[in-house]
């Protein structure tokens, strides 16, 4: 069998093996038995547990960026392109349940080296949504302009509450929602509030009324 493919079995049971477990209790045996590969010719192609947890999170990061990337036209509106790649998030997501666990809780729980991979990720997911918020606020005249430190505080949540919704929609409690159900969710709070601010509709913290008497 082609090196190629052996190390993507073993990449693959890894990737299944640790969602489960984590990477302290994981155990390279139960990968070796899970991949159909000796135990020393993982260490041979891989190196060690540590570079293994390294890789399967790496390969989980870029194709979750190229998932979204790829889905993504560049020249539509910018609703239509952040709708896309939300659509494309949740859809690889619930496609792949081990790898976001991989990246979005095993990968944070160990530590250094490994969660600056997933930050570097989230940071290049923001750096898109601010490119898409900046263009949608600039889209047309009359709109309410946007400061930096506001589009970028934007981004993150949207970022921060797309993830929570891939871990509510992959969660084992009752029927999961589509990709599509789960991106009109959060389309219809982030887009629309955006249009509000945009428009100059904010909010503000309402006056305190007195008690009576």
């Amino acid at each position: 069998m082609p090196r190629e493919v052996r190390e993507r079995q073993m990449i693959d049971a890894a990737v299944r093996v640790f969602a489960r477990c984590g990477y302290s209790a994981a155990s390279m045996d139960e990968i070796a038995e899970l991949a159909g590969a000796s135990k020393p010719l993982i260490y041979l192609y891989l190196n060690s547990k540590e570079d293994l947890f390294g890789t399967c999170i790496r390969r989980e990061a870029e194709a979750l960026l190229g998932a979204v990337r790829s889905a993504v036209e560049p020249h539509a509106p910018a609703d239509r392109r952040l709708w896309d790649g939300l659509r494309a998030f949740f859809a690889h997501t619930a496609a792949h349940p081990e790898g976001w666990a991989v990246l979005s809780c095993r990968a944070r729980t160990h530590g250094e080296p490994f969660d600056q991979v997933v930050a570097r990720l989230r940071e290049e997911i923001v750096e898109v949504v601010v490119r898409l918020i900046e263009e949608a606020a600039g889209a047309a005249p009359g709109r309410t302009p946007l400061v930096g430190r506001e589009v970028t505080g934007l981004a993150h949540a949207l970022v921060g509450a797309a993830e929570a919704l891939a871990g509510w929609a992959n969660g084992p409690a009752g029927a999961a929602p589509s990709a599509k159900e789960t991106a009109e969710t959060l389309m219809n709070v982030a887009w629309v509030g955006l249009e509000n601010l945009v428009s100059g509709r904010r909010w503000g913290v309402a006056p305190a009324v007195s008690p009576a008497g």
